[in-house]
């Protein structure tokens, strides 16, 4: 009780400083910057953000017009006011989901500060992104925060930026290369080359996506000989809020931003039935997702259309694919029992005088982790055509137990390198079964 009254006392005193714009974000106090530092999980960028006074993670999301709260539980004691029934629709091959939207929500990511903000509240317990990152998260945000500040984005040293576009100044950067983009229906585009195939340059215009963790979607498009290349993949995409997205996997020989040339960079055609629903997307080609973007240190500015990139130490890193064909999530807590050592005692006969005897205990302790399951599999992949069935929960990959693990760590120990012999221990059915595959690189 003491937190919700301190709380309501800071309303009111930020309350007559934020009236003049209340459907805005401000940063409150003297500065014209505030510093958030982000975690980096699956490519996506996850920020702290306090809804109502209640701390929650939500992904930063340039794709997203205005914030959606999922994933929330009985624990999270989040209040809402304002409520009217809607339905959204979004990526997809299912149904559009039920929601609400709540108006006159106090919204802030550190001293950014939003005192009237709608909110778009999802109730559907399968919309969770939290098993897919291994990290709790309970909503994404987007648009009203690149519309309100010159955002900075360092991936490097994982931190963002909010600059007060009335005082933001640019800083000289040779090394630097400002893009413009297209700012349209509270989403950003930009206008890149995409070298199809080799002498097959396209000018496609994407998305800027920061909440997909893929690195390039593109919609095919006869008129624009936009084609999938004869190597590619059925594969599973990813989820969106209205449900799973399949579609092929291929690359593409070369994909320009500015002077920024990538090679070989990974591409994806969602099929038809999963954009069929979605807005616009005639006119345009794709998105453009955090697996390229994060390569980059970058300055969106939307006020003014353009964004600014300059290399990272990402830049140089390998697409790499999936070549073990599993999706892995996390999916709860297990009891793993652990040894903690061995522990001698002195025990002596008084009866006996030949001496003392030393026994030594094996003392073991019971602790929680995280469990790790197969959440997709790929058909025909090395880990399908092992035996390996979605449910099966890992136990160890070649010989590391998974619990001493991120879920990060795991995934690329499942993905290391074309060729490489994994072998996995899982539980299904509670029995633990043992499974060896060599990984393959799906397009060769």
């Amino acid at each position: 009780m003491a937190k919700k009254h301190i709380w309501c006392l800071l309303l009111a005193i930020l309350l007559p400083i934020l009236l003049f714009s209340q459907r805005k974000f401000n940063i409150v106090g003297e500065k014209n910057t505030e510093t958030v530092r982000f975690k980096l999980l699956n490519n996506l960028i996850i920020l702290p953000v306090k809804v109502n006074g209640v701390e929650l993670s939500f992904i930063l999301d340039s794709g997203v017009n205005k914030p959606i709260l999922f994933n929330l539980t009985e624990s999270d004691s989040l209040e809402v006011k304002n409520i009217e029934e809607i339905f959204l629709k979004g990526l997809g091959d299912g149904d559009p989901i039920k929601a609400f939207r709540s108006r006159g929500n106090l919204v802030s990511i550190e001293k950014a500060i939003s005192v009237d903000q709608d909110i778009f509240i999802v109730l559907d317990q399968n919309i969770n992104f939290s098993p897919r990152v291994g990290f709790p998260v309970h909503g994404i945000i987007g648009y009203d925060i690149f519309r309100d500040f010159i955002v900075e984005i360092n991936y490097g040293n994982k931190a963002l930026k909010l600059h007060n576009p009335e005082t933001y100044k640019y800083k000289a950067c040779d090394k630097c290369e400002t893009l413009p983009i297209e700012v349209s229906q509270s989403k950003a585009f930009l206008t890149v080359d995409v070298e199809v195939e080799e002498n097959k340059i396209v000018k496609a215009k994407l998305l800027i996506d920061t909440g997909s963790s893929d690195a390039l979607w593109l919609f095919e498009n006869e008129e624009k000989q936009l084609r999938i290349p004869d190597k590619n993949f059925e594969d599973f995409l990813g989820r969106g809020l209205s449900g799973s997205i399949f579609g092929a996997r291929t690359r593409v020989s070369s994909l320009k931003l500015g002077q920024f040339e990538l090679n070989d960079a990974k591409a994806a055609f969602p099929d038809s039935l999963s954009i069929v629903h979605l807005k616009n997307f005639k006119n345009r080609d794709g998105s453009i997702g955090a697996e390229v973007l994060k390569r980059f240190n970058i300055i969106f500015d939307y006020p003014q259309s353009k964004m600014t990139l300059s290399k990272n130490g990402n830049f140089k890193a390998p697409f790499k694919y999936n070549m073990s064909g599993v999706e892995v999530q996390h999916n709860g807590m297990r009891l793993v029992r652990e040894f903690e050592g061995s522990f001698g005692n002195i025990f002596k006969d008084p009866n006996d005088t030949s001496g003392a005897i030393q026994i030594f205990t094996n003392k073991f302790k019971m602790q929680l982790y995280p469990l790790f399951e197969i959440a997709e599999i790929r058909p025909k992949s090395p880990a399908e055509l092992a035996g390996l069935r979605r449910g099966d929960i890992l136990i160890s990959v070649n010989k590391k137990p998974t619990y001493r693990y991120s879920l990060q760590e795991v995934t690329e120990y499942l993905n290391e390198a074309d060729g490489e012999l994994v072998r996995l221990v899982v539980e299904r059915d509670g029995k633990e079964l043992i499974f060896s595959f060599e990984l393959k690189d799906p397009l060769k």
